[in-house]
């Protein structure tokens, strides 16, 4: 199958999980039910700030992610790689991409109402689908535009993980519940796919995936490797300190959110791991051999 049908396949996956996850959590009674199992409201005042040390640190994350200077940088730097490597069209997409899922985060909380089902521990207020786990998801995604592929494969970790703790913040803090987080991740992916599939796609040969058989296959082992390490390191340190920190509701939340991040990422890195979307500007046609007479 073309990649474009897949990535727009992809995309239909994303958006039905998306709809899926928008009409059980936000229309009922159960998903209300079990957003609020995962992080309650605090006694006092009524919000969703959790009760924890982590409140602090949290909230010093979000104030760093959405300084206007920090997302512009971000920004500037998928332009300079997609100039770099001569896809000047798909790092201005990948700039497109991120504005365009800010957009309709901000276009679905405003519209999406969140009905009153009687839930002690939900309220009216609708913050789905979360705005800054979906512009951080499209952040990433819009590297994979610009990135070779195996450059694609060893950013997918450590963004994923950036991700994760977006999402962990908004949750520890009280500004969004399980659902959002999990719902910004799917509008990331779901506009990543689209915008990659508007892209004209040259598939990898062996000089986009790693040269010969043998150091390709070293490469893996060696990014495989890397992943599971990573892995190790957060079920063996992290985990167990959140569970210290955090009531086990919001642990759950916070490793949920985490792994299905890590799951849709690696998802679509794996979908466009050898394409190269060459779109070049001002690119020259090779001269044609003139005959000698």
């Amino acid at each position: 199958m073309p990649l474009r049908l897949r990535l727009l396949a992809a995309a239909l996956c994303g958006l039905l999980g998306l709809t899926l996850t928008a009409a059980v959590f936000v229309r009922t009674q159960v998903g209300q039910r079990l957003d609020g199992v995962l992080l309650p409201r605090a006694e006092r005042g009524g919000g969703y700030e959790q009760q924890t040390v982590l409140v602090g640190p949290a909230k010093t994350v979000l104030a760093a992610f959405r300084r206007p200077t920090l997302i512009a940088a971000l920004l500037g730097a998928v332009l300079l790689v997609g100039v770099l490597r001569r896809r000047s069209v798909a790092g201005v997409v990948g700039v497109g991409m991120v504005l365009c899922t800010v957009l309709v985060a901000g276009a679905l909380k405003a519209a999406m109402p969140r009905p009153d089902l009687r839930i002690e521990s939900s309220t009216t207020h609708n913050s789905f689908p979360s705005g800054h786990v979906a512009a951080a998801t499209a952040l990433l995604l819009a590297f994979m535009l610009v990135l070779p592929g195996w450059a694609r494969r060893w950013l997918a970790v450590p963004g994923a993980a950036g991700v994760s703790v977006i999402a962990a913040a908004t949750m520890i803090a009280g500004w969004h519940r399980f659902s959002d987080a999990l719902g910004g991740v799917l509008l990331g992916v779901t506009v990543f796919c689209l915008a990659a599939a508007a892209l004209p796609d040259r598939p990898g040969g062996r000089a986009a995936t790693g040269g010969s058989g043998g150091g390709s296959r070293n490469r893996r082992l060696a990014e495989a490797g890397t992943g599971l390490v990573v892995l190790g390191w957060a079920v063996l340190v992290v985990v167990p300190n959140l569970a210290a920190s955090v009531r086990l509701g919001a642990l759950v939340a916070i490793v949920a959110a985490g792994a299905s991040t890590m799951v849709l990422v690696a998802s679509v890195v794996f979908l466009v791991r050898s394409a190269e979307f060459v779109v070049p500007l001002g690119a020259r046609q090779p001269a044609r051999p003139s005959i000698e007479r």
